[in-house]
């Protein structure tokens, strides 16, 4: 059986996605996935073991200059690649208008994705020969995991959902030996960031822990931030630009991770290492870390409410570390 997957963006919402594929694999054997993905996370769906292949677009690049002719022969590829099968089922589990319009509709087969009262944009379903309903009262991963089930006829399994790529990484999964932590202090919004005068704080509290902090970053502001913190730290290394892929390898082999509001943290989830994500503006609520030692720290509405001393005390008492 030959399935396409539509998830586009962002990077949490695909990781949410991979625990679908894997109850499907389980449920279905031989079981393979196509995955249409934005470019940049590219690298993710084919960490899973059920991918075969992934098929990038570039939306976010496109509209910029959409009627330029180099993102008009980047379209006519993505088409072209994407019309190079007929599958057996189509999911949309991006439940965006955009998404269904220029990706899912095109697709050859039969179409799948959430109904009126479940898709992020309800008039998205219009766009799909089958509409399942999925409670918003899930968790995320628990909604994408029933609209699979109920797109491909099996029952969505009672256990907690896996992630199924950390053992992409088998070299650093569960090795502590390098004793090391991972600070994940770059966020896209102003309101998630935790203030650099706390994470200077907490890492002085470190200090003595005899662990290393690696502080990776992806923009050169956010490299000018890293090395801010590290400042006076010989414990603390700011990283060179890594891909997804080095980032992932360098969290997976973390002994402990404390985390803002990111895509990252979500990336910490799904390879199974222990995570403090912090928390103001935005109510973890069904969207926040799933699966084992993820663990929300949230005092109020503001970042600057969460002092260095709470971490430690969730270190301690949620990680036993």
């Amino acid at each position: 059986m030959r399935v396409l997957i539509v998830k586009t963006s962002s990077m949490g919402d695909i990781l949410h996605s991979l625990p679908a594929l894997t109850d499907a694999m389980t449920a279905l054997p031989g079981i393979r996935f196509d995955w249409v993905v934005e470019e940049g996370f590219a690298q993710i769906p084919g960490w899973h073991p059920a991918v075969d292949k992934v098929i990038p677009i570039a939306i976010r690049r496109w509209r910029k200059h959409w009627f330029s002719g180099e993102n008009r022969a980047d379209r006519a590829k993505f088409y072209q690649e994407l019309h190079s099968r007929h599958y057996d089922c189509v999911i949309d589990a991006q439940g965006l208008i955009k998404s269904a319009l220029l990706v899912t509709r095109k697709a050859y087969g039969v179409k799948h994705g959430m109904d009126w009262r479940s898709a992020r944009e309800p008039l998205a379903c219009l766009f799909y020969n089958y509409r399942h309903h999925a409670s918003w009262q899930l968790h995320a991963v628990e909604r994408i995991r029933e609209l699979f089930a109920q797109s491909l006829g099996y029952n969505k399994p009672e256990q907690q959902g896996d992630y199924a790529i950390a053992r992409h990484f088998p070299t650093l999964l569960n090795d502590n030996s390098a004793g090391y932590a991972v600070f994940l202090h770059a966020t896209t919004r102003d309101d998630k960031h935790w203030p650099e005068t706390q994470w200077r704080k907490l890492l002085s509290l470190m200090a003595n822990s005899g662990l290393r902090v690696k502080l990776p970053w992806g923009a050169a502001h956010e490299e000018a931030r890293a090395k801010r913190l590290a400042e006076g730290y010989d414990f603390v290394e700011v990283l060179p630009r890594l891909s997804l892929e080095d980032v992932a390898k360098v969290i997976a082999g973390a002994q402990f991770v404390v985390s803002v509001d990111t895509g990252l943290s979500h990336l910490t989830a799904a390879l199974g290492r222990p995570n403090i994500t912090l928390y103001g503006p935005t109510d973890p609520g069904l969207i926040g870390g799933y699966g084992k030692n993820q663990f929300a720290l949230r005092r109020g509405t503001t970042m600057a409410e969460i002092s260095p001393e709470d971490v430690i005390a969730a270190l301690k008492d949620e990680l036993n570390i």
